[in-house]
This record gives C-alpha cells, structure tokens and sequence, in this order.
C-alpha cells in the first residue's frame, strides 16, 4: 500500500460493519505529516446508528467496558466474545444488529469486554451468572468506573422470564452455545427451583473453617445476616474437612423466603468476592449430599 493510499484510507473512519463502527486512524506511532481528511458519515451522508459513538473519550469509553469474572484458562477473547455477543443477540439486548461486543481482552482468571454503545453495555449487564464452560461468569462494572447505578437484572431474571413465556428468544432454533445454555439452564431450575434451600458460595474460606473461634463467629453473623430474608429453619456451613466446604447452606420456612434470599444475596460482594446465591435440592440437604 503506498501512503497515498493510506491517507485515502482514513477517510473510512466510521464505515458501518457487521453492526459496528469502525475507527480507522494512525498508528500512536506515527510521526509524519497531518493529512485531513473526512469521516464516512461525512463523504456519505450517513448517519451514525443512534447511541454509536465515532471518536470515542476515554470517559466515554468506561462506560462501553464491563468486567468478566470467572474465567478459566481455556476460554480465549475470541470464544468470550462470541459467546456473550451471541447471547446479547438472542435474549434481545443488542440495539443494532451484528455482535455488540467489539473487543475483549483477557487477563487471568478474568477479561474486559468492550461493546458499540454504552447502552448495551448497560444492557449487558443482565448476563450476569451466565453460565459457560462450567463456569457462572460474572458481568458488572470495572472497578475504575463512577457512573451512577441503575437497576438491573441477571441472567436468572432473563431465564424465568423464557420460563414463564414473557421472553421468546429470536433465534431459539439455532443449535449454538447460547440456546443450549438456556435449555440446561431451564431445566435445572426447574428441578431445584422448588427448593426452600439456598446454597451460598465465596462467603467463607478453608481460614475460617480451619479457627473454631472463626467458625462459631461465621456461624452467627449468617444466621443474623440471613434472618432479615425469611424465617431461618436451619443453617449448615460444613466443616473443613467435609464435602461441600467453603459453602453454606440455608433452609428456609417457605419458598418465598428462599427466592428472597437469592434476589438480596446474589452478585454481592463480600471481602471482594462476588457472592453466588443458588437453589439446592431439599433431598440432597437433607442427607447431607453436598
């Protein structure tokens, strides 16, 4: 390519692709002359799809990023982002067409994902627990960002919206990732979901099952904790050397309480660890099946 060809090439910063806005621009680099030149918007006429942004601030470009916690070293940028991308697309919370997540970067046991608009990162938001590759991934805001919190679902609100046929998903007929995560999904909640038993994770660590002080202490502070929910038939954290260590389980009086429960308690964070809050089965509880 010669460089007169490259100065002829800026003038497509922001051609339309797949739903996407490309920024094309110099190399940070770059070191030689200033060439004008005109945006795609602007040699054509078009306009940007409403809530897009061209030249995005770095202010601007927070609130396009979420975080992804729980990863595993075997999910790459590429199969985050198709896989999150995809479920946007089929739940309904894309605002364009094409995969809203437009880069994603992994980094350890978690990885960032960048989306067009800052609405569907907001939107994005709901997939929070989505489960993938044996994992609940976590979605929410990264730790540098200051924006004001709106309320949002998770990716079980999504699933019993699907359940209860207030959410048909448009592409449900494609044998992907997404829809056999929702068919698993819905099928295990079906079994447990009428369960007054709540099974609570990353509340306690191997330390504090280890110090009978520590232990007695955790034992209080949840019972006190998880009273204000519902009406608290019994609390069971196993010990260290048990099955199931480093959980907690609850049982509830009622349902009602149960549900209430996982709605206050899941995605919380305690000691910087996000909480999870499932249901599990009564029988299994009760014969101490962890």
């Amino acid at each position: 390519i010669t460089s007169d060809m490259a100065n002829k090439a800026l003038n497509m910063n922001g051609i339309p692709f797949l739903g996407a806005i490309l920024k094309l621009s110099r190399p940070s680099k770059y070191v030689g002359p200033i060439v004008q030149y005109k945006t795609w918007q602007e040699l054509t006429g078009q306009a940007i799809p409403a809530g897009a942004v061209l030249d995005a601030s770095a202010e601007e470009k927070v609130n396009r990023e979420l975080f992804i916690g729980n990863t595993t070293p075997e999910m790459t940028e590429s199969m985050i982002r198709e896989f999150l991308g995809n479920a946007m697309i089929q739940v309904g919370l894309n605002s364009m067409p094409g995969n809203p997540i437009t880069a994603c970067r992994v980094s350890g046991k978690f990885a960032f994902i960048e989306l067009r608009t800052p609405q569907e990162a907001a939107s994005a938001l709901n997939l929070n627990n989505i489960p993938y590759l044996g994992a609940q991934l976590r979605v929410g805001r990264p730790s540098k960002w200051n924006g004001v919190d709106k309320p949002h679902g998770n990716w079980e609100d999504i699933l019993s919206k699907y359940m209860s046929g207030e959410l048909t998903l448009p592409s449900q007929q494609q044998d992907t990732a997404v829809s056999k995560t929702v068919t698993m999904a819905v099928e295990k909640i079906s079994s447990t979901s009428s369960s007054r038993i709540v099974e609570l994770r990353n509340m306690v660590t191997m330390e504090d099952l280890s110090n009978e002080q520590e232990y007695n202490d955790v034992l209080e502070d949840i019972h006190e904790e998880c009273s204000q929910f519902g009406q608290l038939v019994s609390v069971h954290i196993p010990r260290s050397n048990e099955k199931g260590a480093t959980k907690i389980y609850l049982e509830y009086n009622s349902l009602e309480d149960a549900n209430k429960t996982i709605q206050n308690l899941a995605g919380r964070t305690f000691d910087g660890r996000f909480v999870e809050a499932n249901y599990f089965e009564e029988q299994k509880y009760l014969k101490r099946e962890f």
